[in-house]
């Protein structure tokens, strides 16, 4: 099941590009988020040497205009982690994976102004960036990334006397509903806005056909985490990032 998961998660959250070396994913996304813009062992052969096919990966993200960013998963090469941290390679963001084992008995959500649409709107963009200071270009490449992909996803505003207080993204595929982007206000942080918001999501998706979901929280978020424990959303693994920024 974990290895389905990720490929979940690959999948819900696109890159503009994407190449494979040997078993290896790189993302390319113009540098909007380190899940798009990362590599990722799928797999190596035994006979791969890890240091030329870590510098093969440095030469395009530096072309690219990127830093090196690697995905660092329980699925990996054991011996990666600590080659990238030798070649000073820093950690960031330790993560975990959660997953909803059923959606059945779920409290029906209290609060009902809530707007969702099948595609990304410009409105939901602009709530996301009055909420969390996104950029224009980021904007820009956020559109792209998911006008363009197949995947299901429903996007989700949560208002409160027509002022927005939230938004999310479920992302539906194989049974599974990926929660994305949950975001509230900060000034409205706190008074159970989160919880409604995924409610909706988790009520919506079971209606199109999901019966487990799936998310990921940094590890020192721990508003969030505490949420997701009263949602009984349990970690299968965890995963974090490798980080190095080369001059070109």
């Amino acid at each position: 099941m974990h290895k389905r998961i990720e490929e979940l998660t690959l999948n819900a959250w696109p890159a503009l590009q994407t190449l494979t070396q040997q078993g290896w994913l790189l993302r390319f996304a113009d540098g909007y988020t380190k899940r798009s813009n990362s590599i990722q062992a799928l797999y190596t052969e035994s006979s791969i040497d890890l240091h030329s096919q870590i510098e093969q990966c440095e030469r395009l993200y530096v072309k690219a205009g990127l830093d090196v960013v690697f995905k660092i998963t329980p699925f990996n090469p054991q011996e990666l982690d600590p080659i990238l941290e030798s070649r000073g390679y820093t950690l960031l963001d330790p993560t975990s994976l959660r997953v909803l084992a059923h959606l059945d008995d779920m409290e029906s959500p209290s609060h009902k102004e809530v707007q969702i649409e099948d595609k990304l709107t410009d409105e939901w963009l602009d709530v996301l960036a009055d909420l969390t200071g996104i950029s224009e270009k980021n904007k820009a490449v956020k559109r792209k990334l998911f006008n363009y992909s197949v995947i299901q996803y429903g996007f989700f505003i949560l208002y409160d006397r027509t002022e927005p207080v939230a938004c999310g993204i479920g992302a539906l595929e194989q049974g599974y509903v990926g929660i994305y982007d949950l975001v509230t206000a900060p000034a409205c942080r706190n008074r159970g806005y989160g919880k409604q918001l995924m409610l909706h999501i988790l009520h919506w998706a079971k209606k199109h056909g999901a019966t487990s979901s799936y998310l990921q929280v940094v590890q020192n978020n721990f508003a969030a985490s505490r949420l997701y424990d009263h949602l009984q959303y349990k970690e299968i693994y965890s995963y974090w990032y490798r980080h190095k920024h080369i001059e070109r």
